[in-house]
């Protein structure tokens, strides 16, 4: 079985276009576990309609992003795990592309694919190569690996998946598949735009791995 976790704080305006990408999946052994992080919007409202095809987790306190994919990874029941932001989305065939790498070749750990900027309704920007910019969502994991090098760092609040990456790579490897399978949306709300919080989490980045 794969895993996809979804973790959502305050992205009402765009949580049912993820859950609707991760329901049209083409294969069929697969869960989606949705960790709603406590928001003050109408995200429980909305997983409320979706509680047949998904497991839906409403958290009582904001814990942050880093806690809640943790969180969402000890409730995984999947050999396999991928991440899915809830303001982004995926091609149908993300989850049978990446995880017949896995099945199919025991020696591969986990598998990248390229991704498509969107603008906010979705509209093509332009395609990335996942190697030269990595992102934390759409890499599907042998989930008992990341519980190896113990999860996600919860003191991050942001770039937490270059401290991931960076510890997973200490001992494994990430093979890009180049078909830009995820959907990476660009939008006002992304963390990144706030170039003095990502300068704070870029030293404690560097401290850490010094």
């Amino acid at each position: 079985m794969t895993s996809i976790i979804i973790t959502a704080f305050n992205y009402e305006k765009y949580l049912e276009r993820a859950i609707r990408s991760a329901i049209k999946q083409s294969i069929k052994d697969y869960e989606i576990i949705v960790v709603n992080d406590c928001s003050t919007d109408r995200t429980k409202e909305i997983l409320d309609n979706y509680t047949d095809e998904v497991r839906v987790y409403n958290l009582e306190k904001n814990v942050g992003l880093s806690a809640a994919r943790n969180f969402g990874l000890r409730k995984a029941k999947g050999q396999f795990v991928t991440f899915l932001d809830a303001d982004d989305y995926i091609h149908s065939d993300l989850l049978y592309t990446s995880s017949l790498f896995l099945y199919e070749n025991n020696d591969l750990d986990a598998i990248s694919v390229d991704y498509h900027l969107v603008d906010e309704r979705g509209n093509h920007i332009e395609m990335i190569n996942a190697d030269k910019s990595p992102i934390a969502c759409g890499i599907l994991f042998r989930k008992d690996q990341l519980f190896e090098i113990g999860l996600y760092d919860e003191c991050f609040l942001a770039r937490e998946e270059e401290d991931l990456r960076i510890r997973f790579l200490k001992k494994y490897k990430i093979t890009r598949i180049p078909i830009p399978l995820y959907r990476y949306r660009m939008h006002q709300r992304n963390l990144t735009k706030d170039d003095k919080k990502m300068d704070v989490f870029k030293d404690q980045l560097e401290r850490k791995h010094v």
